[in-house]
């Protein structure tokens, strides 16, 4: 279950175009299976300012505890309060409401660099 519409890290975040420059983030369906069923998401405040490939929260399951990374270099503009207290939802919609921060990109061209699918898909298969 990849999209064909988002781009991808080789951490298995993707991207996804959002309002007004922005893009928004979340963790993949190869993820979330990964990682087994979430009970809790730490993500940044909106007005964070973060780097490309930095650590900008942590999500833990009941089999470990990983980083989250920004995809892109910006400014958080949201971030999925939901999740405060349903982050079980990341595992049922990876790609819809288990969405995690909205970022406000630094630079465009820096989604274009992200993994396509088709990229993405050959990383997860081998």
């Amino acid at each position: 279950m990849i999209p064909e519409d988002l781009r991808y890290t080789a951490e298995h975040e993707w991207v996804a175009a959002a309002d007004g420059g922005a893009v928004r983030v979340g963790i993949t369906h190869f993820a979330q299976d990964a990682l087994g069923d979430i009970v809790y998401v730490q993500l940044p405040e909106a007005g964070a300012v973060v780097a490309a490939g930095e650590s900008l929260g942590e999500i833990e399951s009941t089999k470990s505890v990983s980083e989250l990374y920004a995809p892109v270099a910006g400014t958080v503009s949201a971030r999925n309060e939901a999740l405060v207290d349903t982050p079980e939802v990341i595992n049922s919609d990876p790609y819809g409401a288990g969405w995690l921060v909205e970022i406000s990109v630094a630079d465009p061209a820096a989604v274009d660099a992200l993994l396509s699918a088709a990229a993405y898909r050959e990383l997860t298969e081998s």
